[in-house]
């Protein structure tokens, strides 16, 4: 869809500014979780002294936090609950159920109440993460809350993310990229906001709730941004004109109809309700008639979308291989990444190590790589090339479980410098950004112009089934270091 000559202008780009906002806000609620992984890690150790709660014994032996020490031996061993693992899982495996519910939510809910509601309970659910930094609790009750929370929030993310990609294609296409880059930015906004928290000079539990209420002013923000959207009138104009367009394809059939059955009631001799008229029956007329019905099929093809699975056929290469970028870059970030120590051992710098390192050079990359397709896409949509590089990021798994992470059993450590790792974090997350962005920008030319959104909603369930199947792998992969 291109800019309309009789539409509205965009007044001060209040329009694409709305836009970039939508797009920050429905990745911030993983973003947000991903980047606290010291917090949590914290509070599922036990660590009483950095939020306000004091030790809890049992009898005569110490006991952190409620929790009873598993002992190896004679040496305390603190219970792996595997967080990053559990928790990617939990945030996509939403994303893929979700999308899927969403394909017919749509049908039954309307827009509106669907954003609306979304957004309200990731803000009450931010807010309760917020509260939960204040409130002593057993790291086995933290964690099954916390991870109820990250499904929660993760299942209305998924309505929002796929009711939002809807509303931004009634917009012209320069729209649907910046939504793409405020999605983009939302990682950096996080790790933004985790370093902030970590320079501080507060104690952890008050930057931690500083860093939480963030999301939440956030989350806020969007939710303005999207009920002052109908209000603009350039956005007014394209959602009239797309309403406008989808009535005229839910009554473009009826003359159709109407033909079919003039033609069976003169074969009938019979065309009681269409006329009270002596019928003229012979070879002409029913040449006319039939030539009229074949035209007005065709106009009626013109407009009649096709069948997902005609579409899946001409687009299944971009969507395997969407869902191979996202398997691949999901099974080692974070679960793996977050395992990654500094090897110069500085306290000061290891505090700062995995947000800069990790999150700020993944997300800073990955922006680079998604904005880097609009000025080259290579290699083309039909080219044999494509798949063959999306094949062989695969090679980023052993190269990334070979850096310098934490309690290894299996493998050596090959690549131990710090230098190293933000080399392969840097290329890891360059081609996730930029293979991704061609996937989803190739599918759609596959297609005709009337099957765009039914190849934009099967993209986005491969993209969900990528994300849920590196998040599976992941626990694996994690074990074998």
């Amino acid at each position: 869809m291109t800019t309309q000559k009789n539409a509205p202008v965009d007044r001060g780009s209040g329009v694409a500014v709305i836009i970039f906002i939508l797009g920050l806000g429905t990745l911030l609620p993983w973003n947000f979780f991903i980047t606290a992984t010291e917090y949590f890690d914290d509070r599922l150790k036990g660590t009483p002294s950095s939020y306000g709660t004091t030790p809890v014994t049992n009898g005569t032996t110490p006991v952190t936090n409620g929790t009873t020490p598993v002992t190896n031996g004679t040496t305390p061993v603190t219970k792996d609950y595997e967080f990053a693992s559990f928790m990617t899982l939990l945030s996509q495996l939403p994303l893929l159920l979700f999308t899927l519910a969403n394909s017919f939510l749509y049908q039954c809910i309307r827009e509106k109440v669907r954003i609306a509601v979304s957004l309200v309970s990731i803000l009450f659910l931010f807010l309760l993460t917020a509260i939960m930094v204040k409130v002593p609790m057993q790291p086995d009750s933290f964690f099954s809350v916390t991870m109820a929370t990250i499904w929660l929030i993760n299942s209305f993310g998924a309505v929002l993310q796929g009711s939002l990609f809807g509303l931004v294609g009634m917009l012209p296409p320069k729209y649907s990229t910046l939504f793409m880059s405020g999605q983009g930015l939302a990682g950096i906004f996080a790790s933004l906001a985790s370093l902030l928290s970590i320079l501080s000079k507060t104690d952890k539990a008050s930057a931690a709730l500083g860093y939480f209420v963030t999301p939440c002013v956030a989350t806020l923000l969007t939710l303005l941004s999207y009920l002052l959207l109908p209000h603009l009138e350039f956005a007014r104009f394209y959602f009239e004109k797309s309403k406008s367009h989808h009535d005229q394809l839910t009554t473009a059939n009826e003359p159709l109809e109407c033909a079919v059955k003039e033609k069976e009631a003169l074969a009938n001799g019979d065309l009681k309700g269409y006329n009270n008229e002596p019928i003229i029956s012979n070879g002409d007329f029913e040449a006319s008639r039939t030539k009229e019905a074949l035209l007005m099929r065709k106009q009626t093809d013109s407009h009649t979308r096709s069948s997902v699975l005609t579409v899946f056929k001409k687009i299944w290469v971009m969507a395997l291989c969407v869902t191979c970028v996202l398997a691949v870059t999901l099974s080692v970030f974070p679960a793996v990444t977050v395992k990654v120590k500094s090897v110069y051992g500085n306290k000061e710098w290891d505090r700062y190590f995995l947000c800069v390192c990790c999150f700020i050079v993944f997300n800073a990359m990955d922006l680079i790589g998604r904005s880097v397709t609009s000025m080259v896409q290579w290699p083309s949509k039909r080219s044999g090339l494509f798949p063959v590089l999306v094949v062989s990021r695969v090679v980023f798994i052993p190269l990334i479980m070979l850096c310098n992470t934490d309690n290894r059993q299996y493998l050596p450590v090959l690549f131990s410098h710090d230098v190293a790792f933000v080399a392969i974090m840097t290329l890891f997350a360059v081609s996730n950004g930029y293979l991704i962005c061609l996937c989803m920008s190739y599918a759609p030319r596959l297609v005709r112009s009337k099957d765009c959104e039914t190849a934009g909603a099967l993209m986005t369930f491969f993209l969900a089934l990528g994300l849920s199947l590196g998040a599976a792998l992941s626990f694996l992969l994690r074990n074998l270091l």
